[in-house]
């Protein structure tokens, strides 16, 4: 399976010291993890970010009052893929640590979740649908050598 082509941005937006999220995300392997998830090339831009901005984006466009782990901002599917990737470095750490995780195991696999929901892949819509994409990260963090997140 040949992989897509991908035009990534990866930001850094941390309030206080980011270099354990900057480790954890070398660019060459956060590429490598989205191209992994894409059935289309795709221009996607991944943004991380402190609690305020997190916070502020889930209360903006889901109405929830907290900073969630990743939000996906998906503007076209074809003919390529276009999305932002907002990932809450003080969340995705939190949860990384409660879950036994590396911190880069959980943003792999956060990265993943965010490149299918910006293909139109959607857990909030059923049980069926949350399980096909469940069993569909499961299948690309293996083929990345991460164990099952679930």
């Amino acid at each position: 399976m040949a992989l897509k082509k991908l035009s990534l941005s990866l930001q850094f937006a941390l309030d206080g010291p980011a270099a354990r999220h900057r480790a954890a995300l070398p660019r060459h392997a956060v590429a490598r993890w989205i191209r992994h998830a894409l059935d289309s090339d795709a221009e996607i831009a991944v943004r991380i970010v402190g609690e305020d901005e997190g916070r502020a984006l889930n209360l903006g466009y889901r109405k929830k009052d907290y900073a969630t782990n990743v939000l996906t901002f998906d503007y076209t599917q074809e003919p390529v893929v276009t999305a932002d990737l907002v990932l809450c470095a003080p969340v995705v750490a939190a949860e990384a640590k409660a879950q036994r995780k590396t911190l880069q195991a959980h943003y792999a696999h956060l990265l993943v979740h965010g490149a299918l929901h910006a293909q139109g892949w959607d857990h909030e819509t059923g049980e069926a649908d949350a399980a096909e994409m469940e069993a569909r990260e499961i299948e690309i963090l293996a083929r990345l050598g991460f164990k099952n997140p679930y």
